[in-house]
């Protein structure tokens, strides 16, 4: 059997499996949430009604059978894409239409780009205003949902053509070590990108407007004061112009730093409460989260563009795919497609380390502002957003990027009791 056959028959069992699993965990989810839909937690049961904790059931099982199909879409589209010889068919028409150049590049970059946006649109309406609608969570017109493709495209082509092909001449032109080149160029992009991104970006979708004076902006302020955080400048959102759904959060680098509120979380928090959510996230900062998770990022990068650097050369690479002619954009589309299906275990290990940090925030905050608040903000914040409060185990391990709710506010108690 020779490296090509070995690689194929080697994706094709990665890709069922893993595609398996979700499957298998998204089942598990649905089948879990069912199990305890008929009684609240012991917990909340004080906290939260029946009648919240069932539609909170049932928007998780909604969602999650949505996931399931995009799971089982986006197997079938790689499927098609490289198997299939889609990839292959693309790319020997482009170079037959356009010859070999940049122009090439960013026609087939941009073909395999508007597939995979083409299969997801009709999930994502459905998504919008078929789940979101239905449980009452979507406040986006059909206008605005236009207005928001139209927008998110031209960012991306705005963004992410000149980064394309900037990456295709540097694997060109810079030798065997281009991916170090790469990484730093990368490493630059990002954090531009994180500094710009409150101030150009965001406002594209979003309005933001000072906080306004009164309670909750002089406890704002004392806080930052205490806490040691500089921000330019304090902001609500207009969360409600798309969804009931409520957060907080802080945005930027260096001196471009902003607190956001979402307007549906202020509406339904008291100021003090909105203080403790707050404290929750300047507990980030304080414990440099955001510059530990930017790390992994970078040093996840180094990794990914150290092996796509072996992996261009490796003719196998391209066969085991369902490409026969080799090129630098192929290599680089094909290592974007199936990067995911190699790197998903590394997705409960992402998970763990991201509910590490709410663990550590939650702690910050409770040392900052009274843990009953936040507490008491958390349980609004499930209740409102129907976030479940019975997830199962195995898929919460996984996927959740949060602890589930349950053993949160019990950590918080153990603090305010501390």
């Amino acid at each position: 059997m020779n490296a090509s056959m070995l690689f194929y028959l080697i994706f094709l069992l990665l890709l069922t499996g893993i595609t398996g699993v979700r499957l298998w965990l998204a089942g598990r989810q649905i089948r879990h949430v069912g199990l305890y839909r008929q009684s609240v937690p012991l917990a909340f049961q004080a906290r939260i009604p029946l009648e919240d904790h069932q539609k909170a059931a049932d928007y998780t099982r909604a969602k999650t059978k949505l996931r399931m199909i995009h799971i089982l879409t986006d197997a079938l589209l790689l499927l098609v894409l490289t198997e299939g010889g889609l990839l292959e068919i693309l790319d020997q028409w482009l170079l037959g239409a356009l010859g070999n150049g940049w122009s090439h590049d960013l026609a087939l970059g941009s073909s395999v780009l508007l597939i995979g946006a083409l299969v997801d649109l009709p999930l994502s309406l459905y998504g919008t205003f078929g789940v979101e609608a239905r449980f009452g969570f979507n406040r986006v017109t059909p206008r605005l949902f236009l207005v928001d493709l139209l927008s998110e495209s031209l960012i991306t082509v705005g963004l992410g053509a000149p980064v394309f092909l900037a990456a295709v001449w540097m694997m060109n032109s810079l030798g065997s070590l281009w991916w170090l080149w790469a990484w730093a160029a990368w490493m630059v992009f990002n954090i531009v990108l994180l500094t710009l991104y409150p101030t150009l970006i965001a406002p594209l979708f979003n309005r933001f407007t000072p906080l306004p004076p009164g309670d909750l902006r002089q406890r704002v302020e004392t806080l930052l004061k205490r806490c040691g955080f500089r921000s330019s400048g304090l902001f609500v959102m207009d969360g409600s112009k798309r969804s009931n759904h409520g957060n907080a959060y802080f945005t930027g680098f260096g001196k471009n730093k902003r607190v956001v509120f979402f307007d549906t979380l202020l509406e339904r928090l008291e100021p003090a409460e909105a203080e403790a959510v707050l404290a929750h996230e300047l507990g980030h900062y304080h414990c440099k989260h955001i510059f530990q998770r930017i790390i992994v990022l970078f040093g996840l990068s180094l990794i990914f563009l150290g092996l796509l650097g072996w992996l261009k050369e490796a003719s196998w690479f391209y066969l085991g795919l369902g490409v026969t002619t080799p090129s630098t954009a192929v290599a680089l589309i094909l290592f974007i497609l199936v990067i995911p299906v190699f790197s998903f275990p590394l997705r409960p290990l992402m998970s763990f380390y991201s509910r590490k940090h709410e663990f550590e925030a939650d702690a910050y905050a409770a040392r900052h502002s009274p843990a009953e608040k936040l507490i008491s903000a958390l349980v609004k914040l499930y209740q409102d957003n129907a976030s479940t409060l019975t997830p199962d185990p195995l898929h919460s391990a996984v996927y959740d990027s949060h602890p589930p709710a349950a053993l949160r506010i019990a950590r918080l108690e153990s603090l305010q009791i501390a």
